[in-house]
């Protein structure tokens, strides 16, 4: 009997012992990223964990949003932005760890309608986007603050469209909320990344803006200053070669 309880009793000791000296569970990072990697940056978190990682916390809006808050202080880890002018932004704020900022990924612009409506166009010089819209408006992220806005903004300029359509388009919060204006035909046309089309079954591309027609549309990736270790693996994750295949899936060009 006494020998019985002296087992159990370094049995409880050793596994007392091995808790201890087990490693804590590292805290996920939490990772501010652009509204348009809604579904592909999921893909990705889901496969980190896949790894045996905790899974990060993912929290998407529009860059410029997520930048205002990183500058606020809000204790993030990750910033994936949809443009480099945000990136930017908070570099210059010092709020970036040196020697992290990648950009791994780009994108299109496109003109969606609701599915099932709205004409194909050729978009070039001039293209008759006022006529189309009728009594309707266009749906577009805010093209003074928002990425996909100002992508938009500088397409349309550089067309000679803007100034037809400036006083019609619907200024949304972020590109995934200019997507759902269109998708629910609250407006008839809309500008969106090409990979947020994709996402979304209630509409339909009807063109696509040259390349050359606005600036190009590139993620940069960052550490911020408080960044974790974890998220530093995460972000390396995110811009290697298993990383990007996930992004690709989703309809994005890799860098």
């Amino acid at each position: 009997m006494k020998k019985m309880m002296h087992r159990t009793i370094l049995g409880l000791a050793a596994m007392l012992l091995a808790a201890v000296q087990a490693p804590a569970m590292a805290k996920p990072p939490l990772v501010l990223a652009a509204a348009s990697l809604q579904e592909s940056l999921s893909a990705a978190a889901n496969a980190w964990a896949a790894r045996r990682h905790e899974r990060p916390v993912l929290s998407f809006a529009a860059s410029s949003a997520l930048a205002r808050q990183v500058e606020a202080g809000v204790p993030a880890d990750l910033f994936v932005s949809a443009d480099e002018a945000w990136m930017d932004d908070v570099q210059r704020k010092g709020m970036v760890r040196a020697g992290t900022r990648v950009s791994f990924l780009r994108n299109q612009l496109v003109l969606i309608a609701p599915a099932g409506r709205g004409a194909r166009m050729t978009i070039g010089r001039g293209f008759p986007l006022a006529r189309a819209l009728g009594n309707g408006r266009l749906a577009m992220a805010d093209p003074d603050a928002v990425p996909a806005g100002r992508y938009g903004k500088a397409a349309l300029t550089a067309l000679g469209v803007w100034p037809a359509v400036a006083g019609r388009v619907v200024r949304a919060e972020s590109v995934r909320a200019a997507l759902a204006l269109v998708a629910r035909g609250e407006a008839p046309y809309g500008i969106v990344y090409a990979t947020d089309a994709r996402a979304e079954r209630g509409v339909r591309v009807v063109g696509t803006f040259p390349v050359g027609s606005h600036p190009a549309i590139t993620y940069p990736v960052a550490l911020l200053k408080g960044g974790s270790a974890e998220a530093e693996r995460f972000r390396r994750f995110l811009i290697s070669p298993a990383g990007k295949a996930i992004f690709r899936r989703y309809g994005f060009g890799t860098r």
